[in-house]
Protein backbone atom coordinates (compact mmCIF):
# COMPACT_ATOMS: atom_id res chain seq x y z
CA UNK A 1 0.00 0.00 0.00
CA UNK A 2 2.82 2.40 0.83
CA UNK A 3 4.58 1.47 -2.42
CA UNK A 4 1.48 2.38 -4.39
CA UNK A 5 1.28 5.85 -2.74
CA UNK A 6 4.94 6.54 -3.52
CA UNK A 7 4.43 5.62 -7.18
CA UNK A 8 1.43 7.99 -7.43
CA UNK A 9 3.43 10.90 -5.97
CA UNK A 10 6.30 10.26 -8.37
CA UNK A 11 3.94 10.21 -11.36
CA UNK A 12 2.39 13.55 -10.33
CA UNK A 13 5.79 15.20 -9.92
CA UNK A 14 6.94 13.95 -13.31
CA UNK A 15 3.74 15.30 -14.93
CA UNK A 16 4.17 18.77 -13.39
CA UNK A 17 7.83 18.92 -14.47
CA UNK A 18 6.87 17.91 -18.03
CA UNK A 19 4.14 20.54 -18.28
CA UNK A 20 6.54 23.27 -17.10
CA UNK A 21 9.14 22.18 -19.64
CA UNK A 22 6.57 22.21 -22.44
CA UNK A 23 5.34 25.63 -21.46
CA UNK A 24 8.89 26.99 -21.60
CA UNK A 25 9.41 25.49 -25.06
CA UNK A 26 6.09 27.00 -26.28
CA UNK A 27 7.18 30.46 -25.11
CA UNK A 28 10.52 30.11 -26.84
CA UNK A 29 8.85 29.01 -30.09
CA UNK A 30 6.38 31.90 -29.92
CA UNK A 31 9.24 34.35 -29.44
CA UNK A 32 11.10 32.89 -32.40
CA UNK A 33 7.98 33.26 -34.58
CA UNK A 34 7.98 36.98 -33.70
CA UNK A 35 11.64 37.18 -34.81
CA UNK A 36 12.85 38.15 -31.38
CA UNK A 37 14.74 36.24 -28.74
CA UNK A 38 12.98 34.86 -25.77
CA UNK A 39 12.81 37.50 -23.02
CA UNK A 40 14.25 36.81 -19.66
CA UNK A 41 11.86 38.01 -16.99
CA UNK A 42 13.60 39.86 -14.18
CA UNK A 43 11.84 40.66 -10.97
CA UNK A 44 12.69 44.35 -10.48
CA UNK A 45 10.04 45.09 -7.92
CA UNK A 46 12.63 45.06 -5.19
CA UNK A 47 14.55 47.91 -6.88
CA UNK A 48 11.33 49.90 -7.45
CA UNK A 49 10.38 49.50 -3.83
CA UNK A 50 13.78 50.74 -2.79
CA UNK A 51 13.50 53.74 -5.14
CA UNK A 52 10.05 54.69 -3.84
CA UNK A 53 11.25 54.63 -0.29
CA UNK A 54 14.27 56.82 -1.06
CA UNK A 55 12.44 59.41 -3.23
CA UNK A 56 9.61 60.57 -1.05
CA UNK A 57 6.91 62.83 -2.48
CA UNK A 58 7.42 66.52 -1.63
CA UNK A 59 5.83 67.64 1.60
CA UNK A 60 2.60 69.60 1.08
CA UNK A 61 3.21 73.36 1.16
CA UNK A 62 0.74 76.21 1.57
CA UNK A 63 1.69 79.74 0.49
CA UNK A 64 -0.23 82.95 0.97
CA UNK A 65 -0.11 85.61 -1.73
CA UNK A 66 -1.73 89.03 -2.21
CA UNK A 67 -1.79 91.89 -4.69
CA UNK A 68 -3.80 94.96 -5.70
CA UNK A 69 -5.16 95.92 -9.10
CA UNK A 70 -8.02 95.63 -11.55
CA UNK A 71 -10.36 92.71 -12.12
CA UNK A 72 -8.40 91.83 -15.26
CA UNK A 73 -5.25 91.55 -13.12
CA UNK A 74 -7.05 89.38 -10.60
CA UNK A 75 -8.33 86.98 -13.27
CA UNK A 76 -4.96 86.63 -14.99
CA UNK A 77 -3.03 86.14 -11.76
CA UNK A 78 -5.44 83.52 -10.47
CA UNK A 79 -5.19 81.60 -13.75
CA UNK A 80 -1.39 81.48 -13.42
CA UNK A 81 -1.65 80.34 -9.80
CA UNK A 82 -3.94 77.50 -10.87
CA UNK A 83 -1.55 76.53 -13.67
CA UNK A 84 1.34 76.33 -11.21
CA UNK A 85 -0.66 74.28 -8.71
CA UNK A 86 -1.60 71.81 -11.43
CA UNK A 87 2.09 71.35 -12.30
CA UNK A 88 3.13 71.25 -8.62
CA UNK A 89 0.35 69.41 -6.78
CA UNK A 90 2.18 69.59 -3.46
CA UNK A 91 1.79 73.40 -3.48
CA UNK A 92 -1.39 75.23 -2.48
CA UNK A 93 -1.49 79.01 -2.90
CA UNK A 94 -4.15 80.86 -0.95
CA UNK A 95 -4.58 84.28 -2.52
CA UNK A 96 -6.18 87.63 -1.68
CA UNK A 97 -6.62 90.73 -3.83
CA UNK A 98 -7.66 94.27 -3.04
CA UNK A 99 -7.83 97.79 -4.37
CA UNK A 100 -4.70 99.87 -3.64
CA UNK A 101 -5.86 101.41 -0.36
CA UNK A 102 -7.41 98.21 0.92
CA UNK A 103 -4.22 96.28 0.18
CA UNK A 104 -1.98 98.48 2.28
CA UNK A 105 -4.50 98.70 5.08
CA UNK A 106 -4.45 94.91 5.28
CA UNK A 107 -0.65 94.75 4.91
CA UNK A 108 -0.16 97.19 7.77
CA UNK A 109 -2.34 95.00 9.99
CA UNK A 110 -0.29 91.92 9.08
CA UNK A 111 3.00 93.75 9.65
CA UNK A 112 1.89 94.67 13.17
CA UNK A 113 1.12 91.02 13.95
CA UNK A 114 4.24 89.56 12.23
CA UNK A 115 2.02 87.55 9.94
CA UNK A 116 2.61 88.92 6.44
CA UNK A 117 1.70 87.01 3.30
CA UNK A 118 4.48 84.81 1.91
CA UNK A 119 4.35 86.71 -1.40
CA UNK A 120 3.57 90.44 -1.40
CA UNK A 121 3.14 92.89 -4.25
CA UNK A 122 5.15 96.04 -3.51
CA UNK A 123 5.46 99.47 -5.14
CA UNK A 124 7.64 102.53 -4.72
CA UNK A 125 6.78 102.73 -1.03
CA UNK A 126 8.61 99.46 -0.30
CA UNK A 127 11.23 101.16 1.98
CA UNK A 128 8.52 101.47 4.64
CA UNK A 129 8.39 97.65 4.73
CA UNK A 130 12.08 96.77 4.41
CA UNK A 131 12.13 94.84 7.70
CA UNK A 132 9.49 92.52 6.23
CA UNK A 133 11.14 91.96 2.83
CA UNK A 134 13.41 88.94 2.43
CA UNK A 135 16.51 89.56 0.25
CA UNK A 136 16.42 87.51 -2.96
CA UNK A 137 20.17 87.68 -3.70
CA UNK A 138 20.88 84.08 -2.61
CA UNK A 139 17.91 82.65 -4.52
CA UNK A 140 19.11 84.38 -7.68
CA UNK A 141 22.72 83.26 -7.10
CA UNK A 142 21.78 79.57 -6.68
CA UNK A 143 19.31 79.57 -9.60
CA UNK A 144 16.12 79.07 -7.60
CA UNK A 145 15.01 82.30 -9.26
CA UNK A 146 16.17 82.00 -12.86
CA UNK A 147 17.44 85.35 -14.17
CA UNK A 148 19.39 84.06 -17.18
CA UNK A 149 16.99 85.79 -19.60
CA UNK A 150 17.19 89.25 -18.07
CA UNK A 151 19.92 91.82 -17.43
CA UNK A 152 21.61 93.67 -14.59
CA UNK A 153 19.94 96.90 -15.68
CA UNK A 154 16.50 95.32 -15.24
CA UNK A 155 17.38 93.70 -11.91
CA UNK A 156 18.70 97.00 -10.57
CA UNK A 157 15.22 98.51 -10.84
CA UNK A 158 14.26 96.54 -7.73
CA UNK A 159 17.60 96.57 -5.92
CA UNK A 160 18.08 98.74 -2.84
CA UNK A 161 21.50 99.31 -1.27
CA UNK A 162 22.74 96.14 -2.91
CA UNK A 163 19.77 94.07 -1.72
CA UNK A 164 17.46 92.49 -4.31
CA UNK A 165 14.18 93.32 -2.60
CA UNK A 166 12.10 91.83 -5.42
CA UNK A 167 12.03 91.30 -9.16
CA UNK A 168 10.05 93.68 -11.32
CA UNK A 169 6.63 92.63 -12.57
CA UNK A 170 6.95 95.15 -15.41
CA UNK A 171 9.12 98.07 -16.44
CA UNK A 172 8.98 101.47 -18.06
CA UNK A 173 11.48 104.06 -19.34
CA UNK A 174 11.69 107.41 -21.11
CA UNK A 175 12.36 108.17 -24.75
CA UNK A 176 11.64 110.59 -27.59
CA UNK A 177 8.70 109.93 -29.89
CA UNK A 178 8.82 111.46 -33.37
CA UNK A 179 6.92 111.60 -36.66
CA UNK A 180 9.03 110.04 -39.46
CA UNK A 181 6.80 111.61 -42.14
CA UNK A 182 7.58 115.09 -40.79
CA UNK A 183 11.30 114.33 -40.88
CA UNK A 184 10.96 113.22 -44.50
CA UNK A 185 8.97 116.34 -45.41
CA UNK A 186 11.60 118.61 -43.85
CA UNK A 187 14.46 116.64 -45.43
CA UNK A 188 15.96 115.88 -42.02
CA UNK A 189 17.49 112.46 -41.23
CA UNK A 190 15.63 110.62 -38.46
CA UNK A 191 17.33 110.58 -35.06
CA UNK A 192 19.30 107.45 -34.22
CA UNK A 193 20.56 105.80 -31.06
CA UNK A 194 23.63 107.71 -29.86
CA UNK A 195 22.41 111.11 -31.04
CA UNK A 196 23.51 114.04 -28.87
CA UNK A 197 21.89 117.11 -27.34
CA UNK A 198 23.68 119.16 -29.99
CA UNK A 199 22.00 116.99 -32.64
CA UNK A 200 18.65 117.49 -30.93
CA UNK A 201 19.03 121.27 -30.82
CA UNK A 202 20.08 121.42 -34.46
CA UNK A 203 17.08 119.29 -35.52
CA UNK A 204 14.68 121.51 -33.58
CA UNK A 205 16.01 124.63 -35.31
CA UNK A 206 15.77 123.00 -38.75
CA UNK A 207 12.09 122.21 -38.22
CA UNK A 208 11.47 125.84 -37.34
CA UNK A 209 13.31 126.90 -40.50
CA UNK A 210 11.82 124.32 -42.90
CA UNK A 211 8.23 123.80 -41.70
CA UNK A 212 7.76 126.68 -39.25
CA UNK A 213 6.77 124.29 -36.45
CA UNK A 214 8.35 123.42 -33.11
CA UNK A 215 11.10 120.88 -33.39
CA UNK A 216 9.95 119.45 -30.09
CA UNK A 217 6.92 119.53 -27.86
CA UNK A 218 7.55 119.74 -24.13
CA UNK A 219 10.18 117.60 -22.41
CA UNK A 220 10.31 116.49 -18.77
CA UNK A 221 13.06 118.98 -18.00
CA UNK A 222 14.02 117.56 -14.63
CA UNK A 223 14.26 113.99 -15.93
CA UNK A 224 16.22 115.12 -18.99
CA UNK A 225 18.50 117.75 -17.48
CA UNK A 226 18.98 116.30 -13.99
CA UNK A 227 17.86 112.69 -13.68
CA UNK A 228 19.49 111.56 -16.92
CA UNK A 229 21.67 114.61 -17.57
CA UNK A 230 23.91 114.22 -14.52
CA UNK A 231 24.45 110.49 -15.15
CA UNK A 232 25.62 111.34 -18.67
CA UNK A 233 28.77 112.86 -17.14
CA UNK A 234 29.79 109.42 -15.83
CA UNK A 235 28.33 106.23 -14.39
CA UNK A 236 29.56 107.24 -10.94
CA UNK A 237 27.17 110.22 -10.86
CA UNK A 238 23.49 110.48 -9.95
CA UNK A 239 21.47 113.60 -9.28
CA UNK A 240 20.64 112.23 -5.82
CA UNK A 241 23.11 110.27 -3.71
CA UNK A 242 22.30 106.57 -3.49
CA UNK A 243 21.59 107.08 0.21
CA UNK A 244 18.97 109.76 -0.63
CA UNK A 245 20.43 112.14 1.96
CA UNK A 246 22.44 114.39 -0.38
CA UNK A 247 23.11 115.21 -4.03
CA UNK A 248 25.13 112.70 -6.01
CA UNK A 249 27.50 115.21 -7.66
CA UNK A 250 29.45 118.26 -6.48
CA UNK A 251 29.91 120.39 -9.61
CA UNK A 252 27.06 122.77 -10.36
CA UNK A 253 28.39 123.42 -13.87
CA UNK A 254 27.04 119.98 -14.89
CA UNK A 255 23.65 121.73 -14.98
CA UNK A 256 24.51 124.67 -17.25
CA UNK A 257 24.33 123.18 -20.76
CA UNK A 258 20.77 121.86 -20.59
CA UNK A 259 19.42 125.07 -19.05
CA UNK A 260 21.14 127.16 -21.74
CA UNK A 261 19.89 124.90 -24.54
CA UNK A 262 16.29 125.18 -23.35
CA UNK A 263 16.47 128.96 -23.25
CA UNK A 264 18.14 129.14 -26.69
CA UNK A 265 15.56 126.86 -28.37
CA UNK A 266 12.68 128.80 -26.87
CA UNK A 267 14.16 132.09 -28.09
CA UNK A 268 14.59 130.58 -31.58
CA UNK A 269 10.93 129.52 -31.68
CA UNK A 270 11.97 125.87 -32.00
CA UNK A 271 10.57 124.95 -28.59
CA UNK A 272 7.31 126.16 -26.99
CA UNK A 273 7.53 128.93 -24.41
CA UNK A 274 6.14 128.43 -20.86
CA UNK A 275 2.75 129.85 -21.86
CA UNK A 276 2.37 127.42 -24.75
CA UNK A 277 3.50 124.50 -22.60
CA UNK A 278 0.84 125.37 -20.04
CA UNK A 279 -1.79 124.77 -22.73
CA UNK A 280 -0.84 121.09 -22.99
CA UNK A 281 -3.20 119.35 -20.59
CA UNK A 282 -3.09 115.76 -21.84
CA UNK A 283 -1.74 113.44 -24.53
CA UNK A 284 -4.34 114.61 -27.03
CA UNK A 285 -3.07 118.18 -26.64
CA UNK A 286 0.60 117.36 -27.11
CA UNK A 287 2.05 119.37 -29.99
CA UNK A 288 3.32 116.19 -31.68
CA UNK A 289 -0.26 114.87 -31.74
CA UNK A 290 -1.67 118.13 -33.08
CA UNK A 291 1.01 118.35 -35.76
CA UNK A 292 2.64 121.48 -34.31
CA UNK A 293 5.87 119.67 -33.33
CA UNK A 294 7.95 116.82 -34.76
CA UNK A 295 9.11 115.26 -31.49
CA UNK A 296 8.07 114.91 -27.87
CA UNK A 297 9.22 113.37 -24.60
CA UNK A 298 7.31 110.20 -23.72
CA UNK A 299 7.24 107.43 -21.17
CA UNK A 300 7.40 104.08 -22.99
CA UNK A 301 4.10 102.91 -21.51
CA UNK A 302 2.40 106.00 -23.02
CA UNK A 303 3.78 105.55 -26.53
CA UNK A 304 0.84 103.44 -27.71
CA UNK A 305 -1.71 105.96 -26.42
CA UNK A 306 0.31 108.77 -28.01
CA UNK A 307 0.32 106.95 -31.36
CA UNK A 308 -3.40 106.29 -31.16
CA UNK A 309 -4.09 109.93 -30.33
CA UNK A 310 -1.92 111.08 -33.26
CA UNK A 311 -3.62 108.65 -35.65
CA UNK A 312 -0.42 108.19 -37.65
CA UNK A 313 2.86 106.30 -37.45
CA UNK A 314 5.28 107.44 -34.76
CA UNK A 315 8.71 106.08 -33.92
CA UNK A 316 10.63 105.90 -30.66
CA UNK A 317 14.31 106.67 -30.02
CA UNK A 318 16.42 106.90 -26.81
CA UNK A 319 16.92 110.36 -25.33
CA UNK A 320 19.95 112.30 -26.60
CA UNK A 321 23.35 111.85 -24.91
CA UNK A 322 25.87 114.45 -23.88
CA UNK A 323 28.43 112.81 -26.19
CA UNK A 324 27.87 110.17 -28.85
CA UNK A 325 29.91 107.48 -27.07
CA UNK A 326 29.22 108.66 -23.52
CA UNK A 327 26.84 107.15 -20.95
CA UNK A 328 23.24 107.03 -22.11
CA UNK A 329 21.88 108.29 -18.80
CA UNK A 330 18.71 106.30 -19.49
CA UNK A 331 17.28 104.12 -16.78
CA UNK A 332 14.63 101.43 -16.53
CA UNK A 333 11.95 101.93 -13.89
CA UNK A 334 9.87 99.23 -12.27
CA UNK A 335 6.09 99.54 -12.21
CA UNK A 336 5.93 97.28 -9.13
CA UNK A 337 7.33 93.97 -7.96
CA UNK A 338 6.65 90.84 -5.93
CA UNK A 339 8.66 90.31 -2.76
CA UNK A 340 8.91 87.46 -0.27
CA UNK A 341 8.07 88.14 3.36
CA UNK A 342 10.50 87.50 6.21
CA UNK A 343 7.50 85.91 7.95
CA UNK A 344 7.30 83.15 5.32
CA UNK A 345 7.91 79.61 6.56
CA UNK A 346 8.48 78.39 2.98
CA UNK A 347 10.62 81.03 1.24
CA UNK A 348 12.23 78.53 -1.16
CA UNK A 349 8.84 77.38 -2.46
CA UNK A 350 7.76 81.01 -2.72
CA UNK A 351 10.90 81.76 -4.76
CA UNK A 352 10.21 78.81 -7.07
CA UNK A 353 6.69 80.04 -7.75
CA UNK A 354 7.87 83.60 -8.42
CA UNK A 355 10.52 82.36 -10.84
CA UNK A 356 7.71 80.59 -12.73
CA UNK A 357 5.49 83.67 -12.55
CA UNK A 358 8.16 86.00 -13.89
CA UNK A 359 9.81 83.88 -16.57
CA UNK A 360 7.59 81.03 -17.78
CA UNK A 361 6.42 81.56 -21.38
CA UNK A 362 2.98 80.00 -21.01
CA UNK A 363 2.27 81.74 -17.71
CA UNK A 364 3.12 85.09 -19.25
CA UNK A 365 0.92 84.49 -22.27
CA UNK A 366 -1.87 84.60 -19.71
CA UNK A 367 -0.46 87.62 -17.84
CA UNK A 368 0.08 89.42 -21.19
CA UNK A 369 2.20 92.26 -19.75
CA UNK A 370 -0.76 93.54 -17.72
CA UNK A 371 1.64 94.72 -15.00
CA UNK A 372 4.05 96.24 -17.52
CA UNK A 373 6.60 95.01 -20.04
CA UNK A 374 8.30 91.82 -18.84
CA UNK A 375 12.02 92.11 -18.09
CA UNK A 376 12.62 88.59 -19.42
CA UNK A 377 13.65 88.37 -23.09
CA UNK A 378 12.17 84.88 -23.60
CA UNK A 379 8.78 86.18 -22.45
CA UNK A 380 8.98 89.16 -24.79
CA UNK A 381 9.70 86.81 -27.71
CA UNK A 382 6.87 84.47 -26.74
CA UNK A 383 4.35 87.32 -26.74
CA UNK A 384 5.50 89.00 -29.95
CA UNK A 385 3.23 87.04 -32.38
CA UNK A 386 0.17 88.61 -30.73
CA UNK A 387 1.51 92.17 -30.46
CA UNK A 388 0.64 95.21 -32.56
CA UNK A 389 3.44 97.07 -34.40
CA UNK A 390 3.35 99.79 -31.73
CA UNK A 391 3.66 97.24 -28.92
CA UNK A 392 6.62 95.64 -30.69
CA UNK A 393 8.31 99.05 -30.93
CA UNK A 394 7.87 99.56 -27.19
CA UNK A 395 9.22 96.08 -26.41
CA UNK A 396 12.28 96.57 -28.57
CA UNK A 397 12.87 100.02 -27.12
CA UNK A 398 12.66 98.95 -23.48
CA UNK A 399 14.92 95.99 -24.13
CA UNK A 400 17.44 98.31 -25.81
CA UNK A 401 17.51 100.61 -22.77
CA UNK A 402 17.74 97.55 -20.54
CA UNK A 403 20.91 96.49 -22.35
CA UNK A 404 22.76 99.71 -21.50
CA UNK A 405 25.50 99.74 -18.91
CA UNK A 406 24.39 101.72 -15.87
CA UNK A 407 25.81 102.77 -12.54
CA UNK A 408 24.17 102.00 -9.24
CA UNK A 409 20.73 103.56 -8.92
CA UNK A 410 18.23 104.12 -6.16
CA UNK A 411 14.71 103.12 -7.21
CA UNK A 412 13.10 105.73 -4.94
CA UNK A 413 13.43 109.52 -4.68
CA UNK A 414 14.09 111.42 -1.45
CA UNK A 415 11.31 113.30 0.32
CA UNK A 416 12.19 116.83 -0.97
CA UNK A 417 12.27 115.67 -4.60
CA UNK A 418 9.03 117.36 -5.70
CA UNK A 419 10.05 120.71 -4.21
CA UNK A 420 13.42 120.44 -5.98
CA UNK A 421 11.76 119.62 -9.32
CA UNK A 422 9.41 122.59 -9.01
CA UNK A 423 12.34 124.92 -8.37
CA UNK A 424 14.18 123.58 -11.44
CA UNK A 425 11.23 124.49 -13.62
CA UNK A 426 11.19 127.99 -12.09
CA UNK A 427 14.93 128.44 -12.67
CA UNK A 428 14.63 127.55 -16.37
CA UNK A 429 11.83 130.06 -16.80
CA UNK A 430 13.98 132.78 -15.17
CA UNK A 431 16.69 132.14 -17.78
CA UNK A 432 14.12 132.13 -20.60
CA UNK A 433 12.80 135.51 -19.45
CA UNK A 434 16.28 136.97 -19.03
CA UNK A 435 16.19 137.28 -15.24
CA UNK A 436 19.34 135.11 -14.86
CA UNK A 437 22.00 133.69 -17.07
CA UNK A 438 22.47 129.90 -17.24
CA UNK A 439 25.54 129.90 -14.98
CA UNK A 440 23.77 131.86 -12.25
CA UNK A 441 20.68 129.67 -12.57
CA UNK A 442 22.67 126.45 -12.31
CA UNK A 443 24.50 127.67 -9.19
CA UNK A 444 21.30 128.94 -7.59
CA UNK A 445 19.48 125.68 -8.28
CA UNK A 446 22.37 123.53 -7.04
CA UNK A 447 22.57 125.47 -3.78
CA UNK A 448 18.81 125.24 -3.31
CA UNK A 449 18.75 121.46 -3.86
CA UNK A 450 21.79 120.96 -1.60
CA UNK A 451 20.14 122.94 1.20
CA UNK A 452 17.23 120.49 1.33
CA UNK A 453 19.53 117.85 2.81
CA UNK A 454 21.20 120.02 5.46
Amino acid sequence: MKLKRILVILLVAISVFSLAACKGKETEVADKKDNKPAETKVDDTADDKGKDSNEEAPEPVTLRMAWWGSQARHDKTIAVIEMYQEQNPHVTINYEFYDFDGYFQKLNTLVASDDCWDIMQMGGNFPAYLNKILPLNDYIADGTIDTTNTTEAFLKTTRYNGVQVGVSNGVNTYGVAYDPAMFAEAGIPEPQEGWTWDDYAEICKKFKDELDIYGSSKFDDFAAGCGSGISQFGLEYNFYALTNDDLGFDDYTFLIDYIQMRADLTAYGAYPDPGAIAEIKDIEGDFLVTGEAAMTWVASNQFIALSEAAGRELNLVPIPRRTKDGPAGSAIQSSQMFSISTDSENPVEAAKFLSFFWSDDEANKILANERGLSIFSNVVRALEPDLTPEQIKVNEFVNLIGSYETGEVNPISPEPSQEIQDYYKLIIEKVIYGEMDADQAAKDFYDFAKSKFQ
